[in-house]
């Protein structure tokens, strides 16, 4: 078995923090006690790049239970959790190539390492397994029957793809999938967000002025939670719709011109390039704290911050400090990756339970309806959606209403009026 890792000494941490993390996975542990039985992956070969933690690894596992030959890589060179890694490797017999701190050569020597089996269902989280398959392994398309993406930034890149015309096969959209993200997104992102700000910089959120570049559904969760803490929240957006909504969510809305001279913090979670850049940069206090929860670390423009910088010092883990020629100093933290994976542990294991649910899900559709499938980016169908849902509320000990005969013929007829 190949794999390469920080130190397969570590396992002993790692299999214990995977263990704890699949205690509040309940969803995805019904699926892989079906997928043991069923087995409905059995030959086929799944290639997966995604983040290297303990709800990743309860995802592969899953996987490999479900019959499935299981190559993960790093989805970020800062995500990666060197002991799950090394648990993954030891004591399930997984292939894995993630290094926390992998430099960029070797970022995608692991990505080329996770395709080496020709896989046959790709598992991505930010498309960078995809577009690594369209752009220099266009031989591996023939063995591939679909894929699936987790995450915005990688659905706007597949989309992009498919309006080429040049996707070469299907992809399912999990982030699009409504357990996903609504969740995933909205809870996930809200809370691990301000934790990993909290854990770099140990700031006091009550009473500081905090910007929030972006209210789509990781926005918003983020906003809202900061909004909790007391913080006063400004929001940034370009869609007008979302203006609107953080304006009557009680949010101030405001250009970043004008954000970036009084914020304390500013936060992007955007999917978008220089979100933050040198112009912003120069209006900014000193002591501003800067952080990304986007996927991609290019929400801020870090070259023109080095470039513009007299001096930069590292103040603390994962806080990088700045210091302009006119003597102001900017925090970066976590090099301008994923702030809740660079400084902390992502998104609790309860939120992730329904996201992999959907990747494991998706899966398993893909290898069983791939000949009907044309080479589009899809929702998660409906079905699948709402079965997580229902596995997630039964395994929290809720129950709901059902239509009776009578409410499910009006919802369906036209002919009863006032």
């Amino acid at each position: 078995m190949k794999y390469d890792i920080k130190d397969i000494k570590l396992a002993k941490e790692g299999k214990l923090r995977i263990e704890w993390a699949e205690k509040n996975m309940p969803v995805l542990r019904s699926i892989q006690a079906r997928f043991k039985k069923e087995k409905p992956l059995k030959g086929i070969r799944l290639g997966a790049c995604l983040h290297v933690t303990t709800e990743t690894a309860n995802l592969a596992i899953a996987l490999k239970a479900g019959g499935a030959e299981v190559r993960l890589c790093a989805s970020n060179p800062l995500s990666t959790q060197d002991d799950v890694a090394a648990s993954l490797v030891k004591d399930y017999g997984i292939s894995v190539f993630a290094i926390c701190g992998e430099n960029n050569k070797t970022y995608y020597s692991h990505i080329s390492s996770a395709l080496e089996n020709k896989p046959n269902i790709t598992m991505d989280d930010g498309a960078d397994l995809v577009s690594t398959i369209h752009n220099k392994k266009r031989e591996l398309i023939k063995d591939i029957l679909g894929g699936t993406e987790e995450t915005t930034t990688g659905v706007i890149r597949l989309r992009s793809l498919e309006s080429q015309k040049k996707l070469a096969f299907p992809i399912i959209a999990v982030n699009d999938a409504d357990t996903k993200h609504f969740f995933d997104n909205r809870y996930g992102t809200g809370q691990s967000t301000i934790d990993g700000i909290i854990r770099a910089t140990n700031m006091l959120f009550a009473g500081s002025t905090v910007v929030v570049s972006g209210y789509g559904w990781c926005g918003r969760g983020f906003a809202s939670r900061a909004k909790g803490m007391g913080a006063n929240v400004i929001i940034t957006e370009v869609d007008p719709l979302r203006a609107l909504e953080a304006v009557m969510d009680g949010f101030s809305v405001m250009p970043m011109e004008k954000a970036s001279c009084i914020g304390d913090a500013f936060v992007t979670l955007t999917g978008d390039i220089h979100v933050l850049a040198a112009r912003h940069f120069k209006n900014m206090k000193d002591g501003a704290i800067i952080a990304n929860s986007g996927h991609f670390d290019v929400e801020i423009d870090v070259p023109a911050l080095e470039k513009m910088s007299k001096s930069k010092r590292r103040v603390r883990e994962f806080v990088d400090e700045y210091t302009l020629q006119n003597g102001r100093r900017i925090c970066l933290l976590g090099e301008g990756r994923l702030i809740n994976l660079a400084s902390a542990e992502g998104h609790p294991a309860m939120v992730m339970d329904m996201s992999f649910a959907n990747q494991s899900l998706s899966a398993e559709y893909i290898a069983k309806n791939y000949k009907k499938l044309e080479n589009k980016v899809y929702k998660v169908p409906e079905d699948i959606d709402k079965n997580i849902s229902r596995l997630k509320l039964h395994s929290m000990g809720i129950k709901i209403d059902t239509l009776t005969p009578e409410q499910k013929k009006y919802l369906s007829s036209w002919e009863i009026g006032t």
